[in-house]
């Protein structure tokens, strides 16, 4: 993911340029690691750098192409509930390469979704619908930055790594 150059003039282009920062803040925690160190909980808390970028890739889809846009996926939330802590679990099966894949694919569908829509535009999901794409983008922002603060102090504990 390139670091998002700010230059706009508009609202929507600072809610752009403010949440493409802090994926990439995100993503940029797992550069050079191997899928072993990604998936190690080097804290207290049992978050991994590979959890907190599933998770997030997760969330980014239902926020946007779920909760705002209404879309219907299969096996997926709200249709199937589940425990939310197992978004952030990852075992041998789950890679970088994978969960980067998944989280940059789900992040191209976001920014068009956001796009072509107005930011009053309110969600299509009956339970969310007091709130609009502008409350999705601010909430998405304060979550990834949120995420993005865990991976600096997982990264750091794991390889002494303060700016990657």
């Amino acid at each position: 993911m390139p670091t998002p150059v700010f230059a706009v003039d508009d609202e929507r282009g600072a809610l752009n340029f403010f949440l493409d920062l802090q994926r990439v803040a995100l993503v940029r925690k797992l550069n050079g690691l191997s899928d072993e160190d990604a998936r190690k909980a080097p804290t207290i808390s049992s978050l991994s750098l590979l959890g907190l970028l599933k998770h997030s890739a997760i969330w980014e889809r239902r926020w946007f192409q779920i909760i705002f846009a209404g879309r219907d996926v299969p096996d997926e939330w709200p249709s199937v509930e589940g425990d939310d802590a197992v978004e952030f679990e990852v075992g041998d099966g789950d890679t970088v390469a994978y969960w980067l894949a998944y989280y940059e694919e789900q992040v191209a569908v976001s920014q068009e979704i956001a796009a072509g829509a107005d930011l009053t535009t309110p969600c299509a999901v009956p339970k969310q619908a007091h709130r609009n794409l502008r409350w999705v983008m601010l909430h998405m922002i304060e979550e990834v930055a949120r995420h993005a603060g865990h991976a600096d102090i997982i990264r750091e504990t794991l390889d002494g790594t303060r700016e990657v």
